[in-house]
């Protein structure tokens, strides 16, 4: 009896390291469900950008329509990512670029690179029209 004790420990123990480790393993191959998200949202803000003089502020409606801004600009992109795992939102639109965010929803809201929070932000602007991807170890 001893003996199944001693060994029930050691499992007990040893599930106890890894299980995090594999939560972790989870979280890191979802993150591919926010960037995917994120580079619909590029290519359908691209596609408004060849004929409207800006990139949309907004994101749903039923189709991408063109304002007289960027906050009255609207493209048709979900608030969410394929899988439901990110909430996606877009700032600082102008007619040089925008912010393209996908921030975690439950529990990959824990995922975290280093202790950094993998909230996964695109950049696109003049200077880098093709986008800059932070934090880098996040989209790797």
């Amino acid at each position: 009896m001893i003996e199944l004790m001693i060994v029930v420990a050691i499992v007990s123990i040893l599930a106890a390291i890894a299980y995090p480790s594999y939560l972790n393993s989870v979280r890191k191959g979802r993150r591919s469900d926010g960037a995917a998200a994120l580079t619909a949202v590029q290519l359908t803000q691209e596609k408004l950008r060849a004929s409207c003089r800006f990139y949309a502020q907004n994101l749903a409606g039923a189709a991408d329509a063109c304002g007289a801004t960027a906050a009255a600009s609207i493209i048709k992109a979900p608030v969410a990512s394929p899988d439901g795992r990110y909430s996606i939102a877009v700032s600082n639109a102008s007619a040089t670029g925008y912010t393209a965010t996908a921030t975690g929803l439950g529990d990959q809201a824990n995922d975290n690179d280093g202790g950094l929070t993998c909230t996964l932000v695109l950049t696109v602007s003049a200077a880098n029209p093709h986008g800059v991807r932070t934090p880098a170890g996040c989209w790797n």
